[in-house]
């Protein structure tokens, strides 16, 4: 069984990186699509995190039939990778046939949970709807008033990642402000690399995404986890680096064109932490709001730590200087406590 699931993941991966390297010739060739759009399907989460400000307790799923308009009219401006994302997206009764949709219009599926939910029967439906990337950040060893997403916790269900699994597995360990002990990031992300996955380190931000520095010992755990293992795509550049030593990165920010983020109620997004600009229903959002965002300076960027973002805008930072700037922001922004995202630090699966 472990075997078999071993070539089905050394198959659909290989499949995966095809597209994947597709995807960064389609975007070199052209600034008119998006690359990646995180969509948001419920915003209710299982799990109250100290940090986050991006849950409810409360919300219901958004209908299927929505999810099919939002990622159909994603296919249709050209999108290339869609990730989900919460709340806790494996809450949503129809999350499976969300990603068969996301597969049937051609685009890469991705998937950010707690894992909690995850059991053997679950991954296995996972891989029949064709997911490609799964995350999982883990943020201390052993659960505590901030966060129950330890190691401790989720070991037993990165084992079951592990046997059955056929889509590729990225943990994310956490340094930063409200870490009791940063040697935790490197013991989850030492787990990670045992069990055949990727690993990554994130710095938690605070509620607008912008920088907290990290002290001596942060540091010196965040370069030895980003030194695991061979070099990939998340690793090509010093964005983290810069963020880790506290200082400003000089980069072209692409979201609201390149990146989109749309949220529950179907509003596009600079990202999770910007929410509110420029808040447009995504059926409304045109390709000339898509250019317009493209050539608008972002005023959080230089301090900005949502990596994922970063990398999208790798493929354009050479061309198109930004001189426009920002429209006011169409919905209120969201409270502000501490959170983070995807980090640095990658090592391919075998």
């Amino acid at each position: 069984m472990r075997n078999r699931t071993k070539f089905r993941r050394r198959l659909r991966f290989a499949r995966t990186r095809l597209r994947e390297w597709r995807m960064i010739a389609k975007g070199l060739l052209s600034t008119r699509h998006p690359v990646l759009a995180h969509i948001i399907p419920i915003r209710r989460c299982n799990l109250s995190c100290a940090y986050c400000n991006e849950y409810d307790d409360h919300s219901k799923p958004v209908p299927l039939e929505e999810m099919y308009r939002r990622t159909d009219r994603l296919a249709e401006i050209g999108t290339t990778i869609i990730t989900i994302s919460g709340g806790e997206p494996l809450m949503h009764p129809e999350l499976d046939r969300i990603i068969g949709r996301i597969r049937q219009r051609g685009m890469i599926a991705g998937l950010i949970t707690n894992g909690y939910l995850l059991t053997a029967e679950r991954i296995e439906r996972l891989n029949r709807a064709g997911l490609e990337h799964l995350q999982i950040s883990i943020d201390n060893v052993m659960p505590d008033e901030v966060s129950k997403k330890s190691l401790k916790v989720l070991d037993q269900k990165l084992r079951l990642l592990a046997e059955h699994a056929w889509f590729q597995v990225n943990i994310n360990s956490v340094l930063g402000s409200g870490v009791k002990d940063p040697a935790d990031a490197l013991v989850v992300a030492r787990r990670a690399l045992e069990l055949g996955f990727t690993s990554t380190v994130g710095i938690i931000h605070d509620g607008s995404g912008q920088l907290r520095p990290l002290g001596t010992q942060e540091r010196a755990i965040f370069e030895t986890i980003t030194k695991m293992g061979r070099r990939s795509f998340s690793r090509f550049n010093s964005f983290q680096r810069n963020i880790a030593r506290g200082e400003p990165n000089e980069w072209r920010c692409r979201s609201g064109s390149r990146y989109l983020y749309i949220c529950e109620d179907g509003l596009v997004h600079w990202c999770s932490q910007q929410r509110g600009y420029p808040g447009i229903p995504l059926e409304k959002y045109t390709a000339e709001d898509r250019r317009r965002e493209f050539y608008t300076r972002k005023p959080c960027a230089p301090l900005c730590t949502v990596s994922c973002v970063q990398q999208v805008a790798m493929v354009d930072n050479w061309r198109a200087p930004q001189n426009l700037k920002p429209r006011p922001a169409q919905v209120p922004p969201p409270p502000a406590p501490l959170v983070e995202l995807t980090g640095a630090g990658s090592r391919e699966q075998r």
